[in-house]
């Protein structure tokens, strides 16, 4: 025990990073590893919230269930499913811990409350040594939203999950003073027959993503049941409000205000455009993308590139982390639903490596059935930085990005060594990051397996901006540590060719097709 790790259940609060303990922020970013779960889609909420308390090189494990609210033809079904992740996922971080490592494993709200934390806890407790932090609960964080007292006196608040019989729901619901029910999403139909049946529907509030900038407050009985994430709660109070309630309906708080925003009522007007800055300088941007920028309401995109875009009195920029595409995709979609016209900023063109694909995934929910979606190309970095050393691309080509966040190293690696065998050049994006440093060394080595040592390389950091560099190299000789997130590579094939000229050296992969 003494040489053991120590396992901490981080309560993470309801969703505002500016929720999270003290205590909690020290954890995180003194843990070895950080530990979350997300459903199979990847996104985790948990790791958004905890992001900003990360630290460079920290280790992650993603723990992914199986199942959701799928169908499985494991032999135990749903419960065996799930029983045998706990299991596989309990020995993941075992194994962190017997080796030494402390393990920060994240919780939204309280690691002991509905949250998936107590399942690991169960099993690992007993072994290793192991701390609870708690967190701000989803009910304590609607109540705040809603504004109004809870329970008072002698009242009994009774917790509910939506997902019991409506019958029983109902007989609770009658049997108590004041209730939050969690656990919505699809039980919501039955919830509002529960709450209607018990006669409290007309003192019910529905809160959701409480705490966050996409919160909303709204009465129970106007809620579309199309419209109910998991993640929101209704509440009914013990003693009946005295002041006025912030009854917006679907209002949405800008990411630095708590202020709405957004009109109650839906606009058919709203609509979301993906826009490409292009690479970095302000005259590769076009003209279409910089009307769209000029007659959005609202910006969305990652700080560095919402950056990039000139202030314009009035409209509103929601800056994020980039690692949050997903729920990016959903504020976008959001605000337009309700009458914002929203730009979605990416760098390069929205279709590569960028935005435009996560706003299209997330806008194929039925939610956002009504909410039109427009892209509007942008110059890539890799025609970009091809362009400074000639026609690196001139021919038939591959861009694959090398960050193994959103797909296992495996798939990269055999996506590399199937373009490599198929003597394409190949542009490389997302190379490499603080907490990504060995995958260009992989890289090389498994290139090397199919071509020549001398086969030239781009490396082209910064293009178009301030800190501009290209340079060309042979595959041999490249440098992982010349690489950065910032940095785009171009492997050539074996028809590419590298002459130099008075003018600088130039790179050209011939049309005409000449293997060595």
């Amino acid at each position: 025990m003494s040489t053991a790790g120590k396992l901490w259940g981080v309560g993470l609060g309801p969703g505002d990073p500016e929720l999270v303990t003290v205590k909690a922020a020290r954890v995180i970013a003194a843990a070895d590893v950080i530990a979350f779960h997300s459903a199979r889609h990847g996104r985790s909420i948990s790791r958004g919230i905890a992001a900003p308390y990360m630290r460079p090189g920290q280790l992650e494990e993603h723990l992914v269930y199986p199942v959701t609210t799928e169908t499985t033809d494991h032999p135990g079904g749903y419960q065996g499913a799930i029983d045998e992740f706990y299991e596989q996922a309990a020995e993941r971080l075992a194994a962190h811990l017997s080796a030494g490592r402390s393990v920060a494993l994240l919780a939204a709200g309280d690691p002991l409350f509905y949250s998936s934390y107590m399942h690991m806890h169960r099993r690992l407790a007993d072994r290793f040594e192991a701390e609870i932090i708690p967190g701000i609960t989803s009910v304590s964080a609607a109540s705040a939203a809603l504004g109004t007292p809870l329970v008072e006196g002698e009242q009994v608040l009774t917790v509910l999950p939506g997902t019991m019989p409506t019958e029983e729901l109902t007989r609770r619901l009658r049997d108590t003073d004041a209730a939050a029910i969690m656990k919505l999403g699809r039980t919501y139909p039955g919830v509002r027959q529960a709450l209607s049946d018990a006669g409290r529907l007309d003192d019910a509030y529905y809160v959701e993503r409480a705490s966050t900038d996409r919160e909303q407050v709204r009465t129970a009985a106007e809620v579309n049941d199309a419209d109910v994430p998991y993640f929101s709660i209704t509440l009914v109070p013990g003693p009946r409000p005295t002041t006025p309630l912030p009854r917006i309906a679907a209002a949405t708080k800008t990411a630095d205000s708590n202020s709405t925003t957004v009109p109650a009522e839906a606009n058919s007007s709203g609509e979301v455009v993906v826009v490409g800055l292009g690479p970095g300088a302000a005259d590769w941007t076009t003209p279409e993308v910089r009307e769209a920028l000029a007659a959005a309401t609202d910006l969305v995109g990652y700080t560095t590139y919402i950056d990039r875009v000139p202030h314009r009195p009035g409209q509103r920029r929601h800056a994020s982390d980039n690692r949050v595409e997903s729920e990016r995709a959903a504020m976008a979609l959001d605000l337009a639903k309700h009458g914002a016209k929203v730009a979605v900023v990416s760098s390069g063109d929205p279709g590569v490596f960028a935005m435009a694909a996560a706003v299209l995934e997330e806008s194929a929910d039925p939610q956002w059935q009504d909410v039109p979606v427009r892209v509007l190309p942008g110059l890539t970095a890799a025609n970009a930085v091809a362009s400074r050393v000639g026609a690196p691309l001139g021919h038939d080509y591959a861009m694959i990005s090398l960050s193994d966040r959103l797909k296992p190293w495996e798939v990269v690696a055999q996506r590399l060594s199937a373009v490599a065998a198929a003597d394409m050049a190949i542009a490389i994006y997302n190379p490499a990051s603080s907490q990504r440093t060995w995958q260009v060394g992989a890289m090389r080595d498994l290139l090397l397996e199919h071509r020549k040592p001398d086969t030239p390389v781009v490396l082209g950091r910064d293009v178009g901006g301030p800190t501009e560099s290209v340079r060309v190299v042979s595959l041999i000789d490249l440098d992982p540590a010349d690489v950065d997130m910032r940095t785009l590579l171009i492997i050539g094939a074996s028809t590419t060719a590298v002459v130099d000229t008075p003018h600088g050296t130039r790179v050209y992969t011939s049309r005409r097709y000449h293997p060595a």
